[in-house]
Formats: C-alpha cells, structure tokens, sequence
C-alpha cells in the first residue's frame, strides 16, 4: 500500500527523478535473532558499546536482560518490577539509554511509569563496576510528569550525537487530547525535551542546553526542543545524517511519521498528520508529516531507522517502521522533498520497537502468544 502526500505529489511523479525507488527486491524477511530466548512484553533492543557486544532488551513490566549472541538464558541487569506501575497496555518501563560513555562511566537512564501512580519518571542509575547488572541504590531521578490519563506516555529516551538526552512525551492520554496539552508550552505533555544529564544547574540534576529554542522564553519550559505532539511512541536519530525520526501515533484516521527539528511545532491537536483535527483552525507554522497513512491500513504506527547497516545494500538510507496493529513493515526513502514508500513484509507479528546492533543492522521486537505474553527479537534480512 502506498500513500503520496499533498506537499510532496509533485516529486512524487513517474519514479521519482532523481530518487531510486524502492522495488520488489526491497522486500524482508525476519530471521529469529535469538531463537533460544523468550522475552516478556519487549519494547526495546540495544547493544553494548562497553566492549563486552552483549545484548539489552527491554521487558515491559520493569526488567532489562542482557545476553550474548549464543545464550540460552538470560541475565538480569535491572529488575524494576517493584518499582514499575505496568497495569495498564501502555505503561511500565517504557525505555532505556546507555551513556555514550557507558563503558566509563556505567550510566545509563530508564523511562518508567511510576508504582502506585500515573507519574512518567525519566531516572539515571549506574551499573555495577563489571557491567552486569544495575545498583538500584543509585536511582536520581531526572523527571517526573504526571500523566492525567494511564494511555499515551510516550516515549522513548535515546542520546543525540550532540551528546544531549532527548524524551519524547504523549500527550496524558484520553482521546482528542482534552486538557489540549499539544499547545500548551507550560507542560512536558505532548513534547520532545532535550536536556543535558552530565551537567546539572540551577538546582536541577540536569543541564538546559545553551540552544534549545525556547531558553529564556517567559512561561515556556526550556527543556521544550519540538512540541505539538500526540502519542511519540518511538523515536530514532539517523547515525549517518543525525536527523531524528518519529513515529507519532495517531488519533481516528491518521498516522505520521516526522522529522524533527528544534522548535518545530507537529499541530497536535488541531491537526492530525496533513488534516483539521475535529474542525479546529490551523496552526499557523505547523510543521507537516513527511509521511502518513489512514488507519485502513494500520492504527498504531511504530516507529523505526534509517538503515545504516552494511549486509544489505538496497535498504541503504530506507527508514524502516511498522504499524503495530496491522503488522505491515514499511520502508521509506526520502531525498530533499522526494519521497517513496512501499510495503516490505506483513509478518503477522505485533511490532512494538525497532533497534540497531553496533554495526548498524536493524532489529524489531514483537509481542506473540496467548496475551501477548511472549515476546521474540528478529533481525531485518533480505
């Protein structure tokens, strides 16, 4: 299935001059990545940068396991169970981040829904001195935001090459954004944050960067990068290019996928993807969706990468996303203001998160069996 959005309809005519297009080669297919392991609920994969090239995966109900590539168990570095309120589908341990500089320093940040509460909590913690597991003694926790709703909490927590954390927050849940949060610039709901965790000023235990685009500004939060945003359920920075994609999931008829930029303004709530969200006027200066589709063909998008592996030269600058819902794997080539997206598989597998190993190769992980009670991680072949 594909879909040409109005500002780009123009580039898109023939096969788009200048742009090689996706073909039927393109096509994927998933290849068990660790087919003697199990997981519970997962929502993230990652690889050590610390030398050791052992495996991270997320677990929603408060766990992160580490592994190698040929293990047939698991170790647990964190258990936040206790910690963690993931009664509702869409709370829990949300993300994870290793600092850059993990191998020295053994940080690494969480992003969880709080027990007993609806209170999205960003926290640094510090591993134990051989890696493998987390002193959960050393939580400081970063950022609270109580959610007014349990849906739409976003987010994922990841580092940009400028060496800054970046969080992106749904909007506090409900339908159509009631307490109308996407405008409102008082509030970490419905926005991307920027923050500089390895130095802390002015009675915070983080640091506001000197250019975030709303410093200085009265009333406004200056931990704001973008804003206008609905349900930001995965994000991912482009290792090549640095740019930062969003996968925005979408409320009746619409899902996007976004570039985003400092200060921009995504329109949430008064638009949905290109379109009027019930009636309301426009945003003057929203920034549009380099992509959408209507939910004919899936309802909850997730979001991916940019494919900056080296097995599989085809998919070389294709952002590869899903749509949890419908299962359908996406991928999307974009050069200036040409854009091309086809369909690369339809698994039948609830896609929750997508991840990159050391080299580039992507990743995605899957809730299957009776409740979603067990999970799997596949590797993105050709």
């Amino acid at each position: 299935m594909r879909h040409v959005l109005r500002p780009l309809a123009a580039a898109l005519v023939a096969a788009c001059a200048g742009l090689a297009p996706l073909t039927a080669a393109d096509a994927i297919k998933l290849v068990p990545a660790f087919p003697k392991l199990t997981f519970d609920r997962p929502l993230g994969f990652t690889q050590l940068t610390d030398g050791t090239a052992r495996y991270v995966v997320l677990e929603q109900h408060g766990r992160l396991v580490t592994f190698a590539a040929d293990d047939a168990d698991k170790t647990v570095f964190l258990d936040w169970t206790a910690k963690t309120n993931s009664a509702s589908n869409e709370q829990g341990l949300l993300s994870f981040a290793f600092h850059p500089d993990f191998k020295t320093n053994a940080v690494f940040f969480i992003y969880y829904t709080a027990v007993g509460s609806k209170k999205n909590t960003l926290s640094r913690l510090k591993a134990t001195a051989d890696h493998l597991h987390a002193d959960p003694a050393s939580e400081e926790i970063l950022i609270q935001v109580e959610n007014p709703y349990d849906n739409h909490n976003g987010g994922t927590v990841v580092f940009g090459k400028d060496g800054f954390l970046y969080l992106s927050k749904g909007d506090g849940g409900a339908g159509g954004d009631p307490h109308a949060n996407g405008q409102k610039m008082d509030t970490f709901l419905a926005k991307i944050l920027r923050i500089d965790p390895d130095h802390p000023a002015d009675g915070k235990p983080y640091g506001i960067p000197k250019d975030n685009p709303f410093v200085g500004k009265a009333g406004v939060f200056p931990e704001i990068y973008a804003y206008g945003v609905r349900n930001p359920w995965r994000m991912s920075f482009d290792r090549k290019t640095g740019e930062l994609w969003l996968g925005d999931v979408g409320q009746n008829i619409w899902e996007e996928v976004d570039i985003v930029t400092k200060g921009g303004n995504y329109g949430w709530n008064h638009h949905e993807a290109h379109h009027a969200f019930e009636n309301k006027p426009p945003v003057p200066g929203a920034i549009e969706p380099i992509w959408e589709y209507k939910h004919d063909v899936g309802q909850s998008i997730t979001g991916g990468y940019v494919y900056r592996g080296k097995r599989f030269s085809a998919l070389e600058g294709v952002y590869i996303y899903a749509d949890f819902q419908s299962t359908r794997i996406w991928g999307l080539k974009r050069s200036g203001d040409q854009v091309e997206n086809k369909q690369l598989a339809q698994p039948g597998k609830n896609i929750t998160a997508f991840g990159e190993d050391l080299d580039g190769e992507v990743y995605l992980t899957t809730f299957e069996g009776g409740g979603w009670k067990e999970g799997k991680v596949y590797r993105v072949e050709q």
